[in-house]
């Protein structure tokens, strides 16, 4: 793969580098969150307000007076400013392929600069206490991208390449939100679909810039199943990560007891209306979860229904699509979904190892991105972009 990608032009290659990064900056996120180091630095964008993380032992004496509401968790802060840190390069990433589609074009050229710079500029007002400036120059970095992706005249992939500048720069918004709102379940499910998303629109830019897509339209009648597929993944993604936000991952207990039952029942005690609140008060601390066990059991009979309904659905279009003649596109999207459903059942019968855990968050990526491999290869190649 590596070879092909090698052959490719700069902006596809770009678009590649891109696109793997995002892969790891999705699954260090995941690390982060899962080894409970979400709330490791109280502020942002500095961590104890270090560029990087108090480590010395007299830095993480100041760390302790100035924040003695959070004390230093050893071990922890490097992780989750480390995936600041690789967060930002993304950033950088995601702004270089938006500078290559709009280059030519100076109207569009400067209004992505003028976003770039909003963006540094409201992070510094954020820092300096400046709250409401921050919040307008942020809305103008994120609405200026939007504004040239829908204004601008070129293939489809360039404009999905400004668009993912402003998601970028949203989901930089939404790990400051993750912090200063004490890990509220709908901002840290939004910022995990945000992650994927940034990693979907890259992997499918990149999809598109290299010439997989078909001569003609032979495969035009699989695209709507395909795209449906892609719905119904996103939606478990999101019912994923709901269940982890909100601690529900072990609801129905560890062990033989755990799976195929829930609590040694088919059908346990539930509560969908308090598990699927999605917006509570502002101020609570939500690590570790406020809800109690039918809430919790009701997240993760929602969650274990979805994968029920994906699996069926995946499994067949995986046969439809190798019928079709991608047969190693089929075998692809057969292949993660298996590892995906054996790495849930593993996450409940072991009691969700961090190995475990983090690796089912990775093959939700590699799911999803079979299915985007799979739908580039059913539209028609792009001859020239």
């Amino acid at each position: 793969m590596l070879r092909a990608i090698s052959r490719l032009s700069w902006p596809a290659r770009l678009a590649w580098f891109a696109a793997i990064f995002a892969f790891g900056v999705v699954m260090f996120g995941a690390f982060v969150r899962l080894s409970n180091a979400g709330l490791s630095c109280p502020d942002w964008p500095t961590c104890y307000g270090q560029i990087a993380w108090p480590h010395h032992a007299h830095e993480v004496a100041q760390a302790d007076a100035a924040f003695p509401q959070r004390p230093v968790e050893p071990g922890k802060p490097w992780r989750e400013q480390f995936h600041r840190m690789i967060a930002g390069t993304l950033g950088v990433l995601v702004l270089t392929l938006a500078l290559v589609a709009v280059w030519r074009r100076r109207w569009a050229r400067w209004a992505v600069i003028g976003s770039a710079v909003a963006a540094a500029l409201g992070t510094g007002m954020y820092i300096g206490g400046e709250h409401v400036v921050s919040s307008v120059l942020a809305a103008v970095a994120i609405a200026a991208p939007l504004f040239v992706a829908a204004k601008l005249t070129r293939a489809p992939p360039w404009r999905i390449a400004v668009v993912a500048l402003a998601l970028v720069i949203f989901q930089a918004m939404l790990g400051m939100w993750t912090v200063t709102l004490l890990l509220k379940p709908i901002v840290v499910t939004g910022h995990l679909l945000g992650g994927m998303a940034t990693f979907a629109l890259l992997g499918y830019i990149a999809l598109r810039l290299t010439p997989i897509g078909a001569v003609g339209e032979e495969h035009a009648r699989l695209r709507r199943f395909v795209a449906v597929g892609i719905v119904l993944l996103a939606a478990q993604i999101f019912l994923g990560g709901w269940t982890s936000t909100n601690y529900a991952a072990l609801a129905c207990g560890v062990g033989d007891s755990a799976f195929p039952h829930c609590l040694g029942q088919w059908w346990p005690a539930t509560d969908f209306h308090q598990g699927f609140v999605l917006w509570r008060g502002i101020g609570v601390n939500y690590e570790g979860g406020i809800l109690d066990g039918p809430a919790r059991t009701a997240i993760q009979m929602a969650h274990r229904i979805g994968a029920l309904v994906v699996f069926v659905y995946l499994g067949w279009l995986s046969h439809k699509v190798a019928r079709a003649g991608l047969r190693g596109f089929g075998i692809a999207i057969g292949a993660t979904l298996i590892a995906q459903v054996l790495l849930g059942i593993s996450n409940v019968h072991f009691g969700l190892p961090l190995p475990v855990a983090t690796a089912h968050n990775g093959m939700a990526a590699l799911l999803l991105f079979s299915l985007l491999a799979t739908l580039a290869r059913t539209q028609k190649r792009l001859e020239a972009v």
